[in-house]
C-alpha cells in the first residue's frame, strides 16, 4: 500500500512540474510574440525601449510617442478609466488605425491593421475573412507588450 501511495504521489507531482513548464513555456512565448511584433512593426521609430528615439524618428515630421509614458499621461482622458491607467482598448484602436480614431488630425503612424491584412492569402478584405483573427491576434500581443514598456 505504501509503494502505491508513493506512485501515486510521483505521479502528481511529476504531472504538476510538467504543467508548470508548459504554462511558463506558453507565457514565455507570449511576450516573444509581442517583442517580435514590436521589433518588426515599431522599433524603427519609437526605438529599442519604446522612448520614441528609434533610428528613423529624426526623420519623421512628427515625433513618435514615448510607449513607455502612456498609462503616465493618461490623465483620466478616457471614459471609465482613472489617472495613470493603462488605456488598453485605446492603444489597440491607435495601432490597428481602422477604426476613427476621432480628434486627433491625420494620422502620421501607419494603420497596421490594414498592413497586417495585406498578408492574407485570398486579399484585402476589410474587418473581414478568417485572416481577421490572426491581424487582431498580432495587434493584442503588441498591446501587450507595450504595456510591459509603462514607467510608473
Amino acid at each position: 500500500m505504501k509503494s502505491i501511495t508513493k506512485s501515486i504521489a510521483i505521479t502528481c507531482l511529476t504531472a504538476g512540474l510538467t504543467l508548470s513548464l508548459v504554462s511558463n513555456a506558453a507565457y514565455a512565448e507570449m511576450g516573444a510574440i509581442g517583442s517580435d511584433e514590436y521589433r518588426i512593426s515599431c522599433l524603427s521609430c519609437h526605438g529599442v525601449g519604446g522612448r520614441g528615439n528609434g533610428p528613423l524618428a529624426k526623420f519623421l515630421n512628427t515625433k513618435p510617442t514615448d510607449l513607455t509614458m502612456i498609462a503616465k499621461n493618461n490623465g483620466g482622458h478616457y471614459p471609465d478609466l482613472k489617472a495613470g491607467t493603462y488605456p488598453f482598448i485605446r492603444v489597440y484602436q491607435v495601432i490597428d488605425g481602422r477604426a476613427n480614431v476621432g480628434i486627433h488630425g491625420d494620422r502620421a503612424m501607419p494603420v497596421w491593421g490594414n498592413r497586417y491584412l495585406i498578408d492574407e492569402p485570398g486579399g484585402y478584405t476589410p474587418f473581414g475573412g478568417q485572416y481577421e483573427k490572426v491581424v487582431r491576434g498580432r495587434i493584442l500581443e503588441l498591446v501587450y507588450y507595450i504595456q510591459t514598456l509603462q514607467q510608473p
